[in-house]
């Protein structure tokens, strides 16, 4: 690995340690999200204040930061000699950086919201057909959690016949899968033993507004 290329490395993962969750709530004097419901710093969790405006600013957030980081490799690696390999590098480094955030003590979300925005760094379809699955799931089973865990399982099958499978982006969307995977064993664990909440649940249980599960 180059010089160069190991600076994109850490350009994309300090990207992803920009927690939104946690940003956004201190920006609008709420309760830091590690301390409430899941204790997971990401827009579910932060919905189970009650603030919609402040989930949707940490959906977006997380989201755009995923896709910037990928936009931004594809856009300068090339003067500096860098291929679709420091892409598909850097998309899994500002994941793992939202995962384990040096800002903010290596605790961080679950990574959907970034994954989907490298997704559309990736190819525009790619995303869509993530997304569409995660809708499709929502609808159907009213779990976040298995909505998104679906969708990471099925974005590497999707690449497969979006982007090929000698693209550097289907080995990255099957890494991308597996981390978000493992980032949500607690869910898996919770959905075989029947306690995942559903969609429109709080952390209680009760009727609100939040998604359960994360």
């Amino acid at each position: 690995m180059t010089t160069t290329a190991f600076a994109f490395l850490v350009a994309a993962y300090l990207i992803g340690s920009l927690s939104f969750a946690v940003i956004v709530s201190r920006l609008m004097g709420m309760a830091d999200p590690r301390s409430y419901g899941s204790g997971n710093p990401g827009a579910t969790n932060v919905l189970r204040s009650g603030k919609k405006l402040a989930a949707v600013l940490t959906l977006l957030g997380d989201g755009i930061k995923g896709w910037v980081a990928v936009a931004l490799t594809q856009w300068l690696g090339p003067r500096y000699g860098l291929g679709e390999q420091a892409v598909g590098m850097a998309a899994i480094a500002v994941l793992v950086g939202h995962m384990w955030p040096v800002f903010f003590g290596f605790k961080g979300g679950k990574g959907v919201a970034t994954a989907v925005g490298v997704l559309f760094g990736f190819n525009l379809w790619l995303a869509l057909a993530a997304v569409a699955t995660w809708l499709f799931m929502a609808v159907v089973v009213k779990i976040s959690s298995l909505s998104a865990l679906t969708a990471a399982v099925l974005a590497p099958v999707y690449a497969f016949f979006i982007v090929g499978p000698h693209s550097v982006y289907f080995g990255s969307s099957i890494i991308i899968a597996i981390l978000v995977v493992h980032r949500h064993k607690s869910n898996l664990i919770k959905l075989l033993t029947g306690q995942e909440g559903k969609i429109g649940e709080k952390a209680d249980g009760s009727a609100g507004n939040g998604f359960g599960g994360q």
